[in-house]
């Protein structure tokens, strides 16, 4: 596993685990941490986003040559 994928897969979990805060407690931890709305939480959450992309492309990549997810 490359170091991009690790980052890649920290950052799907703690977007996974903010959004299971949101739903369950209506608390956003991003939000608590940097402010709402503020350009750094913009910022995290945009990177968050293109991490689950690139997890996507991998998952789709891993498929395409048979590989098992």
């Amino acid at each position: 596993m490359s170091a991009t994928e690790k980052v890649t897969y920290l950052l799907l979990v703690v977007g996974g685990l903010n959004w299971g805060l949101v739903g369950a407690f209506d608390y956003n931890l991003v939000d608590s941490i940097f402010g709402v709305e503020s350009a750094l939480s913009r910022i995290i959450y945009v990177v968050v986003g293109l991490a689950a992309v690139y997890g996507v492309y991998s998952i789709v990549s891993m498929m395409s040559k048979g590989d098992k997810a």
